[in-house]
């Protein structure tokens, strides 16, 4: 078999043969659908078999939402109930990837029936973000949490987060790491005790002498928070084969210039 990339020939009475692809084939269709009817765009909110009132009102106050999605082993069940109380508390959706497969243990949660979940063995959270958090379907979330399941946020504030985010037009940041409660691997994420935020290690650390990742424009994998506009990009640079991510929070920055080329 070849690959779906190769062109192939289409035959018409009395035209001559032409060479289309089938990625080109497929978008052109959808222009032969009636004018109206096209919905190219999705998104991640659970919709009930009967709408009530309380649903509907719900369903008109969708102009500032976000999305948090992170890995779940039962384990660390803990820590993520910590987050989700954290997270649904100031509106957000919130996916669950099941590494281990076990879902019905989360049911005795309050929360568990009003977040998604979404079971695949051994997988990491980058496999499941490449093929659950297309840009298509997470387009109407201006921002897209995909955390690690073990960061504690006994004093994180998501809504005063994002609002330091939005006025510093982040399009690609982390929160500050505590020194005293995280483990450390790059300067950059520990948190400063002045100011809302910053860009960069200062040169005299003997181990950022040079300006680049990780001591200058660098996000931890373990914790990003993309823009809309930055995910898109980013979505399309994580690989289909791509298992433990090690080495992409590398190359994020040419994500967070994505708007400025």
């Amino acid at each position: 078999m070849g690959s779906d990339r190769a062109a192939v020939k289409v035959s018409g009475t009395g035209r001559a043969n032409a060479k289309v692809s089938h990625r080109a084939a497929s978008t052109a269709r959808v222009g032969f659908l009636p004018h109206g009817i096209v919905e190219p765009y999705s998104d991640m909110e659970l919709k009930p078999l009967w709408l009530t009132r309380s649903v509907q009102s719900q369903e008109s106050n969708q102009n500032d939402r976000c999305l948090i999605a992170i890995p779940a082993g039962i384990n660390q069940k803990k820590s993520v109930d910590a987050l989700m109380k954290k997270f649904l508390a100031e509106n957000f959706t919130a996916i669950l990837f099941h590494y281990d497969g076990k879902v019905n243990e989360w049911n005795d949660l309050p929360w568990s029936k009003s977040v998604i979940h979404i079971a695949a063995s051994n997988q990491t959270k980058w496999w499941f973000a490449k093929r659950f958090l297309h840009p298509a379907v997470v387009s109407m979330y201006k921002y897209i949490f995909l955390w690690d399941e073990d960061l504690e946020v006994d004093n994180f504030n998501p809504r005063r987060y994002l609002n330091i985010v939005k006025s510093e037009r982040l399009e690609i940041s982390q929160p500050g790491l505590d020194p005293k409660l995280s483990e450390i691997h790059h300067p950059i994420t520990v948190r400063k005790k002045t100011g809302n935020f910053h860009r960069r290690v200062s040169r005299a650390n003997k181990d950022c002498s040079r300006e680049g990742p990780p001591c200058s424009g660098w996000v931890e994998g373990m914790a990003p928070v993309f823009s809309k506009s930055a995910w898109q990009c980013a979505w399309h640079l994580i690989q289909n084969d791509l298992v433990h991510g090690w080495g992409i929070d590398y190359k994020f920055g040419y994500c967070a210039q994505v708007l400025y080329w």
